[in-house]
Order: C-alpha cells, then structure tokens, then sequence
C-alpha cells in the first residue's frame, strides 16, 4: 500500500454516512420532502469533498468522474424534494416537456 492510502483511511465516508442515515431517518420519521433536501444535499457535500481529492471508500472511480455522479444525483434529489409538494411547478415542468 501506498502511504497516501495508509494516511487517508476511511476519509470523509463516516461523516458522508451518518448524515445520509440521518436524512433517510428523517424521510421516514418527519418529511420526504425535507428528508430527500437533507438527503442531496449530503450526497453533494460528498461530491464536493470527493472533488477537493479526500476520497477512501467514497472514491470508486477516478476524480472528476465520482465528483460529476455524486453532484448530478445530489442536485436531483434536492430537485425532486423541492417538488414534491409544489403543484405550480410540477405543470410548468410538465408543460416544458410535453410537446
């Protein structure tokens, strides 16, 4: 092993996973529509670390590759969540895509 492995450990992923149990725990518990922002919004904060170069087990691919999958799937779930609710704009999305 390389001493970058050895000094880095487990990085980021023990934070990255208790907030994702805690927003998952809050889907069912409180509010999806919460849940899933608090959700995202950790997954995106797990991007931009992954980004930053802290990786351990958060790093399955290369840099930029897991930074654009983990950002692009944060952003949809806080998407998806501040949609949940909001009939106005669940139409003008629906309008957008239905020519």
């Amino acid at each position: 092993m390389s001493d970058d492995v050895e000094r880095e450990g487990w990085g980021p992923y023990p934070l990255i996973l208790a907030g994702a149990a805690v927003a998952v725990g809050s889907v069912f518990l409180m509010d999806p529509r919460w849940g899933g922002f608090a959700l995202g919004g950790v997954i995106m904060v797990g991007a931009a670390l992954r980004f930053s170069g802290f990786g351990g087990p958060l790093a399955v691919r290369g840099r930029r590759a897991d930074a654009i999958t983990l950002g692009l799937g944060g952003f949809m779930l806080v998407l998806t969540s501040l949609l949940l609710y909001n009939q106005a704009a669940k139409a003008l999305i629906e309008s957008l895509f239905s020519r």
